[in-house]
């Protein structure tokens, strides 16, 4: 059974269609990447799965159940709107969640200290959240979506606002969830966590699905690309759909850029080439980044590499 399942989900707001009918599944220990520019609707999906609000029409199941309180325990929230009470010591706002979460006070101040303690927070336990650092903040809210040992963890935007350093120990704790048998699932609009993370991914426009599948699958979708250096004979290759002249290097020498057909790996074409004994002196696959696949299936507004 799927940790998370939705199913032809919609949602309105009046006339406009936010979230158009959607559907997916994440099973336990997967990292799943919600990929849309701003306004593509994650975080109104993400919502509706949390129960904040409702679908207008379709079925979510979290852990086997429509979303409501009952599944409170089980989930993991981090919410892209970072907000902690400015007066609450850290140790105190992670346990106090940990308590929504049911968890009993001692081993949300134990596992509270345990996260603080990765975060190299430790000796801020006890410091009002208030006279931390937008950083060492929203460190303290990473570690009060974590407390409860999440087995549905949901991070909205988690990358935004964080330095190089602190992405990393973001990515290193998405790992974590995931090899201890979480369902990870986050929204973003930066490619390069999602390729380095993500073992299926989404990609969304204006809350429609384009894409569902894995970074291989996503970067096949393109054309395969190839700079070669070679005699004029490699442009009638079988599965080069087409070859640029990049350079003339002289002696019937020339740097082409391949493009291949859809499906023809580049290691099929040297393989043609060596039993047509075509001679090569370069050949060097570009594979297609996750932003490449993002903006030819999606578009490139709002959206990093």
């Amino acid at each position: 059974m799927p940790v998370l399942q939705v199913e032809n989900l919609v949602k309105r707001f009046d006339n406009f269609l936010a979230v158009d009918d959607l559907s997916f599944s994440v099973k336990e220990g997967e990292i799943f990447g919600f990929l849309g520019g701003n306004g593509a609707g994650k975080t109104t999906t993400l919502r509706m799965m949390l129960d904040i609000i409702r679908p207008t029409s379709g079925h979510i199941e979290v852990l086997g159940s429509t979303p409501d309180r009952r599944n409170a325990a089980a989930i993991g929230f981090l919410p892209e709107e970072r907000g902690l009470y400015s007066n609450m010591k850290a140790i105190d706002a992670i346990v106090y969640f940990g308590r929504l979460k049911e968890m009993d006070p001692g081993d949300a101040r134990q596992h509270g200290m345990e996260l603080l303690e990765r975060f190299e927070l430790a000796d801020r336990a006890k410091s009002n959240i208030g006279d931390m650092s937008k950083g060492m903040a929203q460190k303290v809210q990473l570690a009060c979506s974590l407390v409860n040992r999440p087995q549905l963890l949901m991070l909205d935007e988690p990358f935004s606002g964080l330095d190089p350093v602190n992405q990393g120990l973001l990515e290193d704790e998405i790992l974590r969830a995931s090899r201890r048998g979480a369902a990870v699932i986050f929204s973003t609009h930066v490619m390069q966590h999602a390729e380095r993370l993500c073992d299926r991914l989404l990609l969304l426009r204006r809350g429609s699905k384009r894409f569902e599948g894995t970074l291989d699958e996503a970067r096949a979708s393109l054309p395969a690309r190839i700079t070669a250096t070679a005699r004029p004979q490699i442009a009638a290759v079988r599965g080069v759909a087409r070859a640029d002249a990049l350079e003339d290097l002289g002696d019937g020498w020339t740097r082409y850029d391949l493009q291949l057909v859809p499906g023809v790996s580049a290691a099929d074409v040297l393989e043609t080439c060596t039993t047509q004994a075509i001679a090569l002196r370069q050949f060097e696959e570009h594979r297609a980044s996750l932003h490449d696949v993002f903006v030819q299936m999606v578009g490139d507004e709002g959206v990093e590499q």
